[in-house]
């Protein structure tokens, strides 16, 4: 019989204004995988932070029982001595350092004062083997992909004897194939006897791996399910507080005329001149029309967005783009934004929001003659429009003039989009709009997106969820190797068939 591994106990948390968690109980046995699931703001990454000493003891209430000792851990380094090792969604990799830096940075081997290479390298070997990694330890972070590096941050978790590793949203930046790997990673791992928690929004990946699922919902517990019961509309079901029989909300689709037009459009990389990145795309969108995207990994999606947004990615980027009939200049973003485009980034926190700003700043930030007279800011004209898009769009803050970064994801990606709305663009280039968002958020963003369209405006949607392109476009282009190979109409769209386009070479490889 498995023994409790963790136990916290009435746990409490609040902020100012905001109680993030409300006497909350998990318990978690030896040897499992145990998922934690909830919506975006849910209290998830709250719970975990108590847990791993990010928010130290004494800045919550209740208490953490490890091995049945109470700890009471001042910071994150204290309950790394114990064993417990967090990954967060956002990676904490040092792209100019070596693999084997990494891994030990804060942890070296020494010998009498002098870190000792020899020993770090053969343990970082020893280590990436038991990851499945066989890159050099030499080799730079920048220089291997998202799903190695995740490899490497689970590397760095088991140099320190890590006992319970926590993953909060692993697979959120990986395709198919990195998300599979990691998931036997972890299988193999609790054969050794090392726990795993689990927060992931991706709910066939939780039925796939885990032992138990937890849910919270609006800071409090609502249930925990065992094997034998884990469905995926059970649990959507406890994260939202109701069955979504409809993943994406019904829409009627209203389509108008051809506005916009990409012709022989070419895009080399930044670095390496002579590799082109995007070959010879073209196509077009008419009003109201959503439009995806889909492809593999290293396809050109986001090469492709990012340069025709005021070419912002590549370098010797040549093509036409054509609006209304006429050829327009993108040459820079902010052409592009009078020229009624607007991109919203898969990366928003580093592309899409400034985050130590508040929410009425990032989200007039994009237009702000909108909101000025003579160059200065209406402070109050700019808390209207904020408030009015925070109405709009279901922001859940209890103020416009909160931080940005304190935001769920959910929120901060309604944020984006609110930001870009704003502009008053024709066209929305929207690039993995829900990444790492709950499926109750999710549901949210996909109305919005429908609401657009119904207004007239045109959406080139990119996705890496072939279920998401298929529940949400009225046509589909497919990409491989940088070329468009293929052309579908929504309702003769199937998984099999889109991704036999998303694997078919035309032309050279990249």
């Amino acid at each position: 019989m498995s023994s409790i591994l963790l136990e916290m106990k009435n746990i409490t948390k609040e902020f100012p204004g905001v109680k993030a968690l409300d006497d909350v109980n998990f318990q978690v046995e030896e040897g499992e995988i145990h998922a934690l699931c909830g919506e975006n703001g849910a209290g998830k990454s709250t719970l975990m932070k108590v847990l791993s000493g990010v928010y130290p003891y004494g800045s919550y209430e209740g208490k953490i029982l490890f091995k049945n000792q109470e700890c009471q851990f001042k910071d994150i380094r204290q309950s790394e001595e114990l064993g417990i090792v967090i990954i967060h969604q956002e990676l904490a990799l040092i792209p100019e350092l070596s693999i084997a830096e990494n891994i030990f940075l804060g942890n070296e081997q020494t010998s009498k004062g002098v870190i000792n290479w020899n020993e770090t390298k053969k343990k970082t070997k020893e280590l990436l083997k038991k990851v499945g990694l066989e890159e050099s330890p030499d080799t730079l972070i920048k220089n291997i992909g998202v799903g190695k590096q995740q490899l490497v941050e689970i590397a760095k978790a088991l140099s320190k004897d890590v006992q319970l590793l926590i993953l909060d949203e692993p697979t959120a930046a990986l395709n198919e194939t990195d998300s599979e790997n990691l998931l036997n990673l972890l299988r193999d791992l609790r054969k050794t006897g090392i726990t795993a928690i689990l927060i992931s929004h991706k709910l066939n990946e939780i039925k796939k791996v885990a032992d138990k699922v937890t849910i919270i919902r609006d800071g409090k517990t609502i249930e925990t399910i065992n094997t034998v019961e884990i469905t995926e509309d059970r649990i959507i079901r406890g994260m939202v507080g109701r069955s979504i029989s409809n993943r994406y909300p019904d829409r009627q689709p209203n389509i108008g005329e051809i506005f916009f037009e990409v012709k022989n459009w070419n895009v080399y990389h930044p670095l390496q001149g002579d590799r082109q990145v995007v070959k010879d795309v073209s196509f077009h969108i008419k009003r109201g029309e959503i439009v995806g995207i889909a492809g593999l990994m290293g396809a050109g999606r986001t090469e492709l967005a990012m340069s025709l947004f005021g070419k912002s990615y590549g370098k010797k980027i040549t093509g036409e783009v054509i609006k209304d009939g006429k050829q327009i200049n993108v040459s820079n973003v902010h052409q592009a934004i009078e020229e009624g485009i607007a991109y919203v980034s898969e990366d928003r926190k580093e592309y899409g929001l400034i985050l130590i700003n508040d929410i009425k700043e990032n989200i007039t930030l994009s237009k702000l003659d909108k909101v000025s007279k003579n160059k200065v800011v209406n402070q109050y004209e700019e808390y209207v429009q904020a408030e009015m898009y925070r109405k709009k769009l279901n922001i859940k803050t209890p103020s416009v003039q909160q931080t940005t970064g304190n935001l769920s994801g959910g929120n901060q990606q309604k944020v984006v989009l609110s930001k870009w709305i704003f502009s008053g663009p024709d066209l929305l280039i929207l690039d993995e709009p829900t990444r790492g968002i709950d499926v109750g958020a999710k549901y949210e963003i996909y109305s919005i997106i429908n609401q657009l369209a119904s207004e007239g405006k045109g959406i080139l949607m990119i996705s890496s969820e072939l279920p998401e392109i298929l529940g949400m476009c009225d046509r589909i282009y497919v990409m491989s190797e940088g070329a468009f190979t293929g052309e579908v109409l929504a309702k003769d769209a199937t998984q099999e068939l889109l991704m036999k386009y998303m694997t078919k070479s035309k032309g050279n490889s990249l």
